[in-house]
């Protein structure tokens, strides 16, 4: 589970979604019973994972956050799912396999090469993926896990911290997933609905 120091997170707010996304949280109690069961114990995870502290999640105007989630998210991205994920939880997620019921797959494959995910809530680059690897094998370790899987070389430290206990949250409060190790490293399991925003400063 996510690291719990002397601010208390939010507590999580009930999803109320409308009927087409109810799907998206139907599992949430069980994903989040299933990612407790696997979690290390709170610890630091080598470099180059950048660690943080429970400070950055500390409540701010908007939950965990000073804003909410932008108004029209890539890939068709739910947006109260994503608002409710993103700054009024600590533990919860999408449900398995989500990411594969949106565009994403679609125009990642289109597209081809490295994907950039921007933070939900303030556009900031968080991942580049793939790195390292194909996109084939990304989207593969992706499906096999039920989430976007990133490994180290694919985060952008400079916008992104791993809290003791490895929850994965952005340097603005943006909750985003946790790390869960495997025999390969660190990797990084993440929801898309978290990193599914427009670039604040859309390259020209």
């Amino acid at each position: 589970a996510a690291a719990v120091g002397s601010l208390s997170p939010p507590r999580p707010q009930p999803l109320l979604l409308p009927s087409s996304s109810r799907r998206v949280c139907q599992d949430i109690k069980k994903n989040c019973k299933r990612k407790k069961a696997t979690m290390p114990g709170n610890q630091e995870f080598p470099a180059p994972c950048v660690m943080g502290d429970e400070s950055i999640m500390a409540p701010k105007k908007h939950g965990t956050s000073n804003v909410p989630v932008q108004a029209n998210l890539r890939w068709e991205c739910e947006g109260k799912t994503a608002d409710k994920i993103c700054n009024f939880n600590r533990h919860y997620a999408e449900h398995s396999g989500y990411f594969q019921t949106t565009s994403f797959v679609e125009d990642a494959k289109a597209a081809g090469g490295e994907i950039k995910f921007y933070d939900s809530n303030t556009g900031k680059l968080l991942y580049i993926a793939p790195r390292g690897r194909t996109l084939d094998e990304f989207l593969a370790e992706s499906r096999a896990h039920g989430w976007p899987s990133f490994r180290d070389e694919e985060v952008v430290w400079d916008n992104v911290r791993c809290l003791p206990g490895g929850e994965a949250v952005s340097v603005d409060g943006t909750h985003l997933g946790h790390n869960l190790p495997d025999g390969k490293g660190n990797r990084y399991c993440i929801n898309l609905v978290s990193v599914a925003g427009n670039p604040s400063n859309p390259e020209k």
